[in-house]
């Protein structure tokens, strides 16, 4: 027996399919949009087509940007040496708070998973194999996740690399296994980075 009405009911699942949104949540996401002023909802949903529409990939670095190039690209006085390979662009957000590092990113969205069916060309390494072409790049600091999937894409970008010459570091183990990044401090995502390793 459904306990809501059809459009409530079709309110909180989609609501619920929503990433880390459990049906408890979903529910009260549903009633507080439902009980929002009508002005405010328009607002929410304007905001939420706008950013679909307008948000795309950087051209350079493959970072959720709404400009052909992101700042961080775009941005001359960064160390466009010096690459450091994240999965997605909260992982970038995260780096980017502490303040610290110079270079410049490459985004994946996503890490090699067999068992997901994730493989290397359903992520954006072709891409970032072909940025690595330019003399310029003299280090790619490979910082994936420290969990099967991020280690597995870690070992397979070290792979593909190493022959090119260019220096290959991952980050240290200030990052707990298993954890994400953008749920960690700046400050053990700082030691992290200043503690990277040759592979």
């Amino acid at each position: 027996m459904e306990l809501y009405s059809g459009p409530i009911n079709k309110l909180i699942e989609e609501l619920a399919a929503l990433p880390g949104i459990g049906e408890k949540s979903a529910s009260r996401l549903a009633f507080h949009l439902i009980n929002m002023p009508k002005g405010k909802v328009e607002r929410l949903a304007r905001t939420i087509l706008e950013a679909k529409e307008k948000v795309c990939y950087c051209r350079e670095c493959y970072t959720l940007t709404d400009e052909d190039i992101c700042p961080v690209c775009a941005n001359e006085k960064r160390d466009h040496s010096t690459i450091m390979v994240v999965e997605n662009s909260r992982d970038l957000a995260a780096y980017e708070k502490t303040g610290k590092y110079t270079g410049v990113y490459h985004v994946l969205h996503g890490a090699i998973s067999p068992m997901l069916g994730v493989g290397p060309g359903d992520i954006k390494l072709k891409e970032l194999i072909e940025r690595l072409s330019s003399d310029e790049i003299k280090e790619v600091i490979i910082a994936t996740n420290s969990s099967l999937e991020g280690e597995t894409t870690a070992m397979y970008i070290n792979k593909l690399i190493k022959p090119t010459g260019i220096r290959v570091t991952r980050i240290a183990s200030g990052v707990p296994v298993g954890g994400d990044l953008e749920c960690i401090d700046e400050v053990t995502l700082l030691r992290a980075l200043e503690g990277r390793t040759e592979l």
